[in-house]
């Protein structure tokens, strides 16, 4: 197989879809390896690294003609879509929700799609888990971030002159970022806190050393794959009861509820924003789903009343290397499901793993994606 990499053309994206170590382990599996020329270079693997190993550096009307397996980041743009030959595979965190014209345009040129975001929550896919190993990432980034804007100290200081009260940190949304964010800003000393509409993360806070705050109602808030799921009005009203007293007595807000296909939920109003005290930060880490806060602006930090809104776009930009390298890790695995044990020149879609990523195939697209 001719395995290949393209460059993200995004200016916010510095991570690389395959690295040199992951591109070496797959030429010793017996495939070719292309990589587009630069596609490494902003998580500092310059081309160089890539030809050490055996790669081939190309430019990308070449591994466009080329290849049978394309990886990426993020969903291409509609001019490399668009020149993408018939029968090639395309796989990568594609935000196929996003992105429904560009898998119409894929299906139309008979490309089979693979979307690493719909990778199963088992045991056996873990390590396939990109979701996973990208949001670890990205919660520890949020706390990073969050503290240099503070301007205050995160854990207690007790010194001669006094003492110094610890940071108060909420984490909203526990997922995968929300865990993390939670151990990391334990680690640097906060008191912390965190809501979830999942009684189920409960436990797993309180085991990093947050306490945990929701209302106590019998609804049922996780979906069969574990996320959360769109909850009822009466609930969100009772939550919003429960967490706006909270809200006004904390330092730094990490948000990061999502619902997979949804608009991010308002989680802050903006009465709640001003009832904070001066200095506090909310890092918006569903920004890209539209945000939890009612005044984040994507791509900008708003300032209301001395309170800074962050609406990132690249947390994991500033660690793009040991994002990269996760992630090609993610890749490796799932590849090693996707080619046929007994011919690796060919697919197969047997595995649920790989079944349940497949997205467009046979010119089709998958029901529940179609407008």
């Amino acid at each position: 197989m001719k395995i290949s990499a393209l460059k993200e053309r995004d200016s916010l994206e510095k991570r690389v879809a395959l690295v040199p170590e992951i591109a070496k382990k797959l030429i010793s599996n017996g495939h070719e390896v292309l990589i587009e020329t630069g596609a490494g270079t902003a998580s500092l693997f310059p081309n160089e690294t890539y030809i050490e190993v055996g790669a081939k550096v190309s430019k990308l009307s070449k591994i466009l003609e080329e290849s049978d397996i394309i990886l990426t980041v993020n969903m291409p743009s509609e001019d490399v879509l668009s020149l993408l030959k018939p029968n090639t595979n395309l796989i990568g965190l594609l935000n196929p929700h996003k992105n429904k014209d560009n898998l119409k345009l894929l299906a139309k040129r008979s490309v089979n799609v693979f979307s690493m975001e719909f990778i199963p929550r088992i045991s056996r896919a873990q390590q396939i888990d990109a979701l996973s190993s990208q949001s670890n990432l990205a919660g520890y980034r949020a706390i990073i971030l969050a503290s240099s804007l503070y301007s205050k100290s995160m854990p207690m200081m007790m010194t001669a002159a006094g003492t110094i009260a610890p940071s108060k940190v909420f984490i909203m949304g526990v997922g995968v970022s929300g865990l993390q964010a939670i151990a990391t800003a334990k680690r640097l000393g906060a008191i912390v806190s965190a809501t979830d509409v999942r009684k189920a993360v409960a436990e797993q806070c309180e085991s990093l050393g947050a306490s945990f705050i929701m209302v106590d109602l019998d609804e049922d808030a996780e979906d069969e794959s574990g996320y959360a799921r769109q909850m009822s009005e009466e609930y969100l009203e009772k939550q919003r009861k429960l967490v706006s007293g909270h809200i006004k007595n904390q330092d730094i807000i990490i948000c990061s509820a999502l619902i997979p296909g949804k608009k991010a939920p308002i989680l802050i109003s903006e009465k709640e924003v001003l009832s904070m005290k001066a200095g506090s930060i909310i890092v918006d880490m569903a920004i890209e789903n539209g945000g939890n806060c009612e005044l984040t602006k994507s791509g900008e930090i708003v300032e209301v009343n001395n309170i800074k809104i962050v609406g990132d776009l690249s947390l994991i930009a500033g660690i793009a290397p040991e994002a990269s390298n996760l992630y090609s890790r993610n890749l490796f695995s799932f590849l090693e499901l996707l080619l046929d044990p007994e011919d690796k020149d060919k697919i197969s879609l047997e595995d649920e793993v790989v079944s349940a990523t497949s997205i467009v195939e046979d010119r089709k697209i998958r029901e529940d994606l179609r407008i």
